[in-house]
């Protein structure tokens, strides 16, 4: 089999493809597969890269067979995955839980990839914030892979690359204009010998999940239960085991970095407060509202008894904003 470069970008990750891209040769030996952070919404990413690139660029589609001579971008709200069928590298396309809060997602691609193609394989983790791409560059060192990682200082996020290179033995950094020579040389060197040995128990039920069809028993092997629930289901969260960064799968399959699940417990919270702040705002209208036909009835001591139950629920608000705010 040829070799097969998967990409991940967000944050700043269109500029850094189309310069690469514009530099790759239109008979680029290997094929190319990319997920870039664009969501569930319609994006027009492949006609933008289109534009400077000299091999097409296009959506991938189910099941068609990976091959040099174009680039293929996971569609909004599906990850893209590798498998083999009949002997030959295929695409695969799925709506599997949502990891570290995204579909399409990096790490999904690149452990599949990884799992079926093991040495063969080159992962290049482009600009980005947080950390999604880092598990999947392991799994592909793991499989005996290659591990190129933009410079950071070089991206216009540099928290994806420098999480790779904190946790992944990175054989090349590099800037964005020196990626498509080195992509080219790894290309068009000496073919890797075929994966000798399976890819370590983790990646295997990992891909299990990303398909879909992952259950508690496969997920007991990988990981111990933890305190924290999945801001996605509100399952119980379970630690991977031995994983850096740290990283937390919930038994329906959604998974998440330690960091980017603080991110979003922060953004829980948040909405939390500002739904306590709606509620309180509410009340003190209805107290008012009780206050002033209280009074329109000659009930004094009622009215004031209301009011005063109004002016507490400001103060309550009031303090609360304060909070989110400061």
């Amino acid at each position: 089999m040829q070799p097969l470069v998967v990409m991940g970008a967000s944050v700043g990750g269109m500029e850094a493809l189309s310069i690469i891209f514009a530099a790759l040769p239109a008979d680029f030996p290997a094929a190319i597969l990319v997920v870039s952070h664009v969501g569930a919404r319609k994006s027009l990413l492949p006609e933008l890269l289109a534009k400077t690139s000299a091999l097409p660029v296009r959506y991938a589609q189910d099941r068609e067979p990976v091959g040099p001579g174009r680039v293929l971008l996971a569609p909004p709200d599906y990850h893209m995955l590798v498998a083999i069928a009949a002997g030959r590298a295929t695409v695969e396309l799925t709506r599997g839980p949502r990891e570290n809060h995204t579909r399409p997602a990096i790490d999904p691609l690149f452990r599949s990839a990884a799992a079926a193609l093991g040495p063969q394989v080159v992962g290049v983790i482009l600009s980005g914030y947080l950390d999604d791409g880092t598990a999947g560059l392991q799994a592909i060192k793991a499989c005996g892979g290659t591990a190129l990682v933009q410079e950071p200082e070089d991206a216009v996020a540099p928290s994806m690359p420098q999480s790779a290179i904190r946790n992944v033995a990175v054989d090349l950094c590099l800037p964005v204009a020196d990626m498509a020579p080195a992509l080219l040389a790894l290309a068009s060197g000496q073919p890797a010998p075929p994966q000798a040995t399976p890819p370590p128990g983790w990646i295997a039920v990992e891909n299990r999940f990303a398909r879909g069809v992952g259950n508690m028993e496969q997920l007991q092997k990988i990981a111990t239960p933890s305190t924290f629930t999945c801001p996605e289901c509100q399952g119980t969260l379970w630690e991977l085991t031995d994983q850096q960064p740290q990283r937390f799968r919930c038994h329906t399959g959604h998974s998440f970095t330690a960091p980017i699940l603080g991110e979003l417990q922060h953004e829980k919270a948040e909405d939390a407060i500002w739904a306590a702040v709606r509620a309180l705002q509410e009340k003190e209208q209805l107290f008012l509202s009780l206050a002033a036909k209280a009074a329109a009835w000659l009930h004094p001591g009622t009215a004031s008894e209301y009011t005063q139950k109004a002016h507490q629920a400001r103060e309550q608000a009031d303090l609360l904003k304060r909070v989110l705010l400061a």
